[in-house]
C-alpha cells in the first residue's frame, strides 16, 4: 500500500507544478497586455500637450490640466467600482503621498525643466534609461546578478531608443539639463519599483485607491508650482489641430487627462503587479515607439528609416530580457528532489 501512495503524494506534486506554471503564463500574458496597453496611453501625451502648447498653453499648464482632469476622472470612477477607497488611502497616506510626488508630479516637473536645456531626444533618453537604475537597485538589493541575456537586453533596448529618438541629430548638453534628465530617471525608476507594491490578485493596496489619490498629490503639486511662480502656469482658450483637424482646446485636456493619465497609470500599474519590475521598466520602453507613431498620425512629425529600425532593436532587447527573466524563474523554481520545474512534467504524462 505504501508504493501506490508515493505515486500518488509525486504525482499530485507535479500535478501543482503544471498548474503553477500554467497560472504564471496567464499571469503574464495579462500584466503585458495592460503594460503594453499603458503604455500606448501615455505615448498619445506628448502629441497631444504639443498641440495644447501650440494653442498657447504653457508646458506646466498643460500638465496641470492633465493632472486635474485626471484625478478627477479616477475620483469619479474609485466612488463607483470602489466606495471605500478615500479610507484606504488614508491607511496607506505614506505610499500614495509619495507615489504623487514622484512618479506623478516629479517626472513632469524634471522632464519639462531637462528639455528647457537639452534637446528632446536626449532629454528622453535620459528619462528613460530609468530600467538600467531599476537594474541596477534590484541587483543591488537582492544581490542576486541578472543572467547575461536581460543585461544584453537591457542594453539593445537602450541603444533602440537611442536610435528611435535620433539623439545625434541636433542634440546639444547642458548640465543642468543633464541633472533634470537624471532625475527624471529616477523618478520614472520609482514608478516600476512603487506600482510595484500593488498585490495583484487584489490582496494589498488597489492600484484604482494609488491612482486616484497619486493623480490628486500629483495634480496638487503641480499645480501648486505654478501658482507659487517656480514654473510658468499659462492656460488658452484658443482652438487646438489635433491629427489635422481643429477641435476646441477641451478635447485635447480631457483626452490627455482620462486617456493618457487616468487610464494609463490605472493600467500601468496593473501591469507592474504582474510583472517584475525589472521586465516592466523594459516594456515601457515601448512608450517612446508609441510616441512616435502618435506623433505621426496627429501631427504629422514622419518616422523616420533609423527610428524604425530603432523600433525593432528594442523589440529584440525586450524579447532577451524576457528570455533572461524566464531562465531566472526556472532556476528559482526547483523541488528539493526533482530539478527544474520546467522538466516536470502534467499528472497525465507521468509514468508512475
Amino acid at each position: 500500500m505504501s508504493r501506490p501512495k508515493l505515486i500518488l503524494l509525486v504525482t499530485c506534486r507535479r500535478c501543482r507544478v503544471t498548474t503553477t506554471q500554467r497560472r504564471s503564463v496567464d499571469h503574464f500574458r495579462l500584466g503585458m497586455v495592460f503594460a503594453i496597453a499603458s503604455a500606448l496611453s501615455f505615448g498619445l501625451s506628448g502629441p497631444l500637450a504639443k498641440a495644447l502648447m501650440d494653442a498657447g498653453w504653457s508646458p506646466t499648464g498643460a500638465v496641470t490640466a492633465r493632472m486635474a482632469v485626471g484625478a478627477i476622472a479616477m475620483a469619479v470612477f474609485a466612488a463607483f467600482v470602489r466606495p471605500g477607497w478615500i479610507r484606504e488611502a488614508i491607511e496607506n497616506y505614506k505610499s500614495v503621498i509619495a507615489y504623487g510626488i514622484f512618479p506623478i508630479a516629479g517626472a513632469q516637473l524634471c522632464y519639462y525643466n531637462a528639455v528647457a536645456h537639452l534637446s528632446v531626444g536626449v532629454a528622453l533618453l535620459l528619462e528613460y534609461t530609468s530600467p538600467i537604475l531599476v537594474v541596477g537597485y534590484l541587483w543591488v538589493t537582492t544581490r542576486r546578478r541578472p543572467t547575461n541575456m536581460t543585461l544584453a537586453g537591457v542594453g539593445l533596448a537602450i541603444v533602440g531608443i537611442t536610435l528611435v529618438l535620433d539623439v545625434f541629430a541636433g542634440a546639444h548638453i547642458n548640465t543642468v539639463g543633464v541633472a533634470w534628465g537624471l532625475g527624471a530617471a529616477v523618478c520614472a525608476a520609482c514608478y516600476f519599483m512603487m506600482s510595484d507594491q500593488v498585490a495583484a490578485d487584489g490582496s494589498g493596496l488597489s492600484p484604482i485607491t494609488l491612482a486616484a489619490g497619486g493623480l490628486i498629490i500629483g495634480a496638487t503639486v503641480t499645480g501648486s508650482l505654478g501658482v507659487l511662480g517656480v514654473m510658468p502656469l499659462t492656460f488658452a482658450t484658443n482652438d487646438a489641430v489635433v491629427a489635422g483637424l481643429t477641435v476646441s482646446w477641451v478635447v485635447p485636456v480631457i483626452a490627455l487627462g482620462v486617456i493618457t493619465t487616468a487610464i494609463a497609470y490605472t493600467l500601468g500599474i496593473m501591469g507592474i503587479a504582474r510583472l517584475r519590475p525589472r521586465f516592466a521598466s523594459l516594456v515601457g520602453l515601448s512608450e517612446v515607439m508609441f510616441a512616435v507613431l502618435a506623433a505621426w498620425l496627429l501631427v504629422g512629425q514622419a518616422i523616420t528609416a533609423m527610428q524604425a529600425i530603432g523600433g525593432a532593436v528594442v523589440l529584440v532587447g525586450l524579447a532577451l530580457a524576457r528570455q533572461g527573466d524566464r531562465g531566472e524563474m526556472v532556476e528559482a523554481a526547483t523541488w528539493p528532489d526533482a530539478g527544474p520545474t520546467d522538466e516536470l512534467t502534467p499528472c497525465g504524462d507521468a509514468n508512475g
